[in-house]
């Protein structure tokens, strides 16, 4: 059995996640989320909605077998616990394959580093980061 390791913010949820899901779920068996937590989002903007939150939707979506959220200081903590196979980093993260390969060998974690592909927006005011969500409710709404 294959076990795949996502994880994100997935503040907002949005088609751009729902792809990175559904990618990383058909490289192997069982999917699991790693969301994380607000305090250790440090790369933008903090999340608008509360990790328990956002561990719930993106627990309901079907192609996610277990969802949890992040460690409060080590993100490597529940990698180690989860021992996946295949860890897949969506297509515009911050994260540098090689660097999180290197970390996850340290820690003695037998895990292949992948990134999934981006996804183009099917029509012209499709948005796929949570980013332009919040630009054009900002828009919107003032």
């Amino acid at each position: 059995m294959t076990r795949v390791l996502a994880q994100g913010t997935f503040d907002l949820l949005h088609p751009g996640h729902v792809h990175y899901l559904r990618e990383a779920a058909a490289m192997g068996d069982e999917l699991h989320v790693i969301v994380a937590r607000g305090d250790n989002v440090t790369h933008k903007d903090p999340p608008v909605v509360d990790g328990r939150q956002r561990r719930d939707v993106v627990a309901a979506l079907d192609v996610v077998d277990n969802a949890l959220l992040g460690h409060p200081e080590d993100i490597f903590v529940p990698v180690q616990e989860l021992d996946p196979d295949v860890l897949v980093l969506g297509h515009d993260q911050h994260h540098e394959e090689g660097a999180i390969q290197n970390a996850l060998d340290e820690r003695g974690i037998d895990c292949e580093v992948v990134r999934a592909s981006a996804r183009e927006p099917r029509y012209e005011v499709e948005m796929l980061s949570t980013g332009a969500v919040i630009e054009r409710i900002l828009a919107e709404r003032n």
